[in-house]
This record gives structure tokens, C-alpha cells and sequence, in this order.
């Protein structure tokens, strides 16, 4: 996969959402979540393993929850995926993105570790985090407010909600909270798509360099 590739893959996201602008859904994410399918096709998952449409996987603090891919390999979780985007009004939505992706990822974290019968068995949930970004003048201004009741993380000072949200995913990788990500921005001018990835830890290839070592370990542990 190269930069043609995923060039494409945004331009789709944006022809998607143009049809899909009077009705619900993801479906803008489908160019990207088929080159994501692809890096686990290319490890050698076949892809009848890859399931997406928003498989069920089951919770701890809900009985279940929707994903947008999961891959299962002979009974083993080998990766679970959410795919986010945000266009326009980010000011609204931040907070309820980033609690989504932190409830998401507690949640089945929690079902490893605290269910009677461990739904996953011996191997963790291993979690990725797919987010493209509209880039506009709100997203790209500076100064945002900061202030509390007490004292803030002083490195949040002053970013930009799109510097606001490498942060997120650069902590939720930094901590485990997501084992890898996948962070686009991109922006539409005069009918031209182009895209950006600011962020150095949640590259495409970085990515795939992730999931082709997330294969292995799990092909290893089943003797293969």
C-alpha cells in the first residue's frame, strides 16, 4: 500500500459522505477501513477472518458493543478496530469523541480482566484507532481555552483542537489504552482532496509495521 493508495482511500471518504450527507451512518470510513482489511489479508488473514458491518464483541460494563472490524483468527481475537471521523463543528464534538474511543476501550478491557469466563482467553484484546480529521480554521486555531476548577495538564496549553487530538491518540498509544492508530487530516479545496499525517505515531506505516508484528505473535502462539 502506498500514498496513492491512501490517496484515493480519502478521496472516497469524501465522495462517500457527499452521497450520504440526508442519511445515517459510516460508510465515508469504508475506503479506509478496506486498506486496513488489506494489512491483515497481506499478513496472511484470510478474509473471511476480517469481519466488519460493526461485529458485536462482548463488555464488561455492557453486555456488547459494536466495532467497526474485528479480525478472528481460529477463536483468537487478533484485532478489534473503531473508525472515527470529525467534520466540522469539532468544538461540539471532541469531548463526545474522546469519550467514546476511552469508553470503547475500557470497556473491553475490563471484560479481559473481570469477567468470570475470560471472552478472549489467554491473549488481550489488541485495539486500533482509526480517525480522520477535517482541517478548517476552528480546528487549526490556537489558544484554546484550558481553564478549570483545578489546575490542567499544562501540555494541553494553548493547542489546537487538531494538535488536541494527536495528543489524545498519542497518550491512548503511549498508555495502552489503543495499541495502534491511524491519524489523517485532510482538507477539500476547490474540488481538490488532500491529506496529512501529523501525527508520527499513528502513520500507515507504522500501523502496518503494528499489525504485522500483532500476526506474528498471534501465528507464533498457535504454532504456526
Amino acid at each position: 500500500m502506498g500514498v496513492q493508495d491512501i490517496q484515493h482511500a480519502v478521496e472516497g471518504f469524501w465522495s462517500v459522505r457527499d452521497r450520504q450527507r440526508s442519511t445515517q451512518g459510516n460508510k465515508h470510513m469504508k475506503p479506509l477501513e478496506a486498506l486496513v482489511k488489506r494489512l491483515f489479508i497481506d499478513c496472511g488473514i484470510p478474509e473471511e477472518c476480517i469481519k466488519t458491518g460493526q461485529p458485536y464483541l462482548p463488555g464488561y460494563y455492557r453486555v456488547r458493543k459494536q466495532w467497526d472490524l474485528v479480525v478472528k483468527y481460529k477463536d483468537v481475537l487478533v484485532a478489534a478496530f473503531e473508525f472515527k471521523s470529525q467534520v466540522g463543528s469539532v468544538g461540539k464534538n471532541f469531548n463526545n469523541r474522546f469519550e467514546e474511543a476511552l469508553g470503547s476501550a475500557t470497556d473491553i478491557e475490563a471484560a479481559q480482566r473481570k469477567n468470570e469466563q475470560s471472552p478472549f482467553g489467554q491473549v488481550p484484546p489488541w485495539l486500533g484507532y482509526v480517525f480522520v480529521l477535517q482541517e478548517t480554521a476552528e480546528t487549526e486555531k490556537e489558544g484554546k481555552e484550558t481553564r478549570a476548577l483545578f489546575p490542567t495538564d499544562p501540555a494541553f496549553e494553548g493547542l489546537s483542537y487538531n494538535r488536541r487530538y494527536q495528543e489524545m491518540i498519542q497518550r491512548f498509544i503511549g498508555e495502552r489504552v489503543y495499541d495502534a492508530g491511524w491519524f489523517i487530516t485532510t482538507k477539500r479545496v476547490d474540488g481538490d482532496v488532500s491529506y496529512l499525517e501529523p501525527l508520527a505515531t499513528a502513520t500507515e506505516s507504522v500501523l502496518r509495521a503494528a499489525i504485522e508484528g500483532r500476526v506474528k505473535v498471534v501465528k507464533a502462539m498457535l504454532k504456526e
